[in-house]
């Protein structure tokens, strides 16, 4: 017999054998009717060996290649009160007591004041396409999602990923909760998810070697965009030989998750922690599902993760000549180059979605050599791309969280659970197949 994890849909099912390793509060379906309970449910170690090919296992040994945040145990309170107190401390510093010391905020507020309409509404135009060509991604990495579902799943888990310490985590965890409810097995939101990650990060790590050799041709290299592109390059050839190499052969994963893990276990040990014994399995795995993925979508997977970041760079720029900041005194090329450094700044999860961190790389990168004036233009689009691009998905993710609450037309029983046994009825769920 099973129970429901959400016990008002039946799309997504526990066991009496999950149940027999939970917490006593995960054992009573009637406190599991939020997701982020679903998300905790995911991270937490204490249960994740009964259910098979859980994320945290894959995600974690996958990390050095994706680039993805590890899936982190469950915080004590006064833990996240400290990374809380922490994020909050970085915040006021750089926006109290840094970026006033560059730029009037009175000034910046009048040069955002004189955009006009139409130029208001460009920009927003160019910011809904770059929030839709993730969404692009998200397909390419599973197939059978819908567009529809790859919005709300993308907006939502962006929303977590901007306002909670270690968000980006919890985000994973939404998606996969949001996934599962459409009926999508945990092999196939798995490999989406690690598989998109890894495409995103070969083109962040791929785009400082590009501004830089269009700033050669220019004659414009700077000392920080070398020493970033250097690091990219390093970077991206090691993921590419590593992901490949794992690609290769089952006994090669294996190796290569074998390392990692053990590698990991070493910081571990120090921490009093059990030393890590699952990855080359959990890799292995990772390199049979994933292998014709590969091999048949890299292409759409490569096209679409290029497409996102530029349409990303896109905001930043129009933004910036909004502001009166022409090609004369602030280069595409430059603002690409800009674009690209401060994205490998950005994978540092110092803040939740780098809010005032990543601020205050595009404000140093962009003002070198710039007047007062024009320093006042740059701080003054950096701050409305940030809120394009940071503030805004907010308020759109947590719609975007009702609605996939609210909307029973999309729930599927996921392959791996058509066998659980109805509530109500004593039969097995009615609801089949993966979303048309």
């Amino acid at each position: 017999m099973g129970l429901g994890l959400l016990s008002d849909e039946p799309a997504i099912w526990i066991t009496e054998r999950d149940l027999q390793v939970m917490p006593r509060p995960m054992a009573r379906p009637d406190l599991d009717r939020h997701a982020m309970r679903i998300a905790a449910h995911l991270l937490d170690d204490r249960h994740t060996g009964a259910m098979e090919r859980q994320p945290r296992e894959v995600l974690d040994a996958m990390n050095a290649t994706s680039g993805l945040p590890p899936l982190p145990a469950r915080q004590t309170r006064a833990r996240l009160a400290l990374r809380v107190v922490a994020t909050a401390a970085v915040v006021v510093v750089i926006f109290v007591g840094v970026l006033p010391r560059i730029a009037n905020y009175s000034d910046v507020w009048a040069t955002i004041s004189d955009m006009t309409w139409l130029e208001v509404v460009t920009l927003l135009m160019v910011t809904v396409w770059n929030v839709v060509t993730y969404w692009f991604v998200l397909v390419a990495a599973l197939p059978g999602l819908r567009y529809g579902q790859a919005a709300v799943a993308n907006q939502a888990s962006t929303a977590i990923a901007n306002t909670v310490p270690a968000g980006a985590a919890l985000g994973v965890g939404v998606t996969f909760a949001m996934y599962r409810s459409w009926g999508f097995s945990r092999v196939a939101v798995t490999r989406s998810v690690v598989v998109s990650g890894i495409w995103i990060n070969f083109v962040k790590l791929g785009l400082p070697v590009v501004a830089l050799a269009l700033l050669a041709i220019e004659g414009d290299v700077s000392v920080a965009l070398v020493v970033a592109s250097l690091i990219g390059v390093a970077a991206l050839v090691a993921s590419v030989v590593v992901f490949a190499m794992l690609l290769s052969s089952d006994r090669m994963a294996r190796s290569i998750g074998t390392a990692a893990g053990r590698l990991v276990s070493r910081p571990l040990a120090r921490l009093g922690r059990r030393p890590v014994t699952s990855w080359g399995p959990a890799v292995a795995r990772f390199r049979a599902d994933t292998i014709d993925l590969v091999g048949s979508r890299w292409l759409a997977l490569t096209v679409t993760s290029v497409i996102s970041q530029l349409s990303l760079a896109a905001v930043l720029l129009t933004t910036l000549r909004h502001v009166g900041l022409d090609q004369e005194t602030l280069s595409w090329i430059t603002v690409l180059a800009s674009f690209a450094f401060v994205r490998l700044i950005s994978a540092l999860p110092i803040t939740p979605g780098g809010v005032g961190v990543v601020e205050l790389g595009y404000v140093a990168a962009l003002t070198i050599g710039l007047d007062e004036g024009q320093q006042v233009r740059v701080v003054a689009a950096v701050l409305v791309f940030r809120f394009l691009t940071y503030f805004l998905p907010i308020p759109v993710g947590a719609i975007a969280y009702v609605y996939w609450r609210a909307n029973r037309s999309w729930r599927r029983v996921p392959p791996d659970r058509r066998t659980a046994p109805d509530l109500d009825s004593g039969t097995p769920g009615s609801e089949q197949g993966h979303p048309r």
